[in-house]
């Protein structure tokens, strides 16, 4: 397909379900506070402010769902002590590492 909005080719399955582990993994990381182990799950070539994960000490993630395709992962969840809920968008790379990460909040209240 030529044109202006040509599309590579979606990672397979295998990359995908990579994704959704190192995912699972970052939280993990991040509650636990291991910056290290969080910083071996991005991708060397994406950039840093993409995917500084808000981080606030005491803070838990309760991940409720995760959602994936090719090279998306959406990861809904509440944060706690904040009783906030938050979506996550994370882009993986071709090996299935993090690439970007957008963060969005609720903003009706529970």
């Amino acid at each position: 397909m030529n044109g202006r909005y040509t599309r590579r080719n979606p990672p397979s399955p295998v990359i995908t379900d990579s994704g959704v582990d190192h995912v699972r993994l970052a939280y993990h990381y991040l509650d636990d506070g291991d910056l290290d182990g969080y910083g071996s799950l991005l991708h060397a070539g994406s950039l840093g402010s993409d995917l500084e994960a808000p981080r606030v000490d005491g803070t838990r993630h309760h991940i409720t769902r995760i959602v994936a395709e090719g090279d998306c992962v959406v990861a809904m969840g509440r944060l706690a002590p904040q009783q906030r809920d938050f979506v996550d968008v994370f882009t993986l790379s071709d090996e299935g590492m993090l690439r970007a990460c957008r963060r969005y909040y609720s903003t009706l209240p529970r």
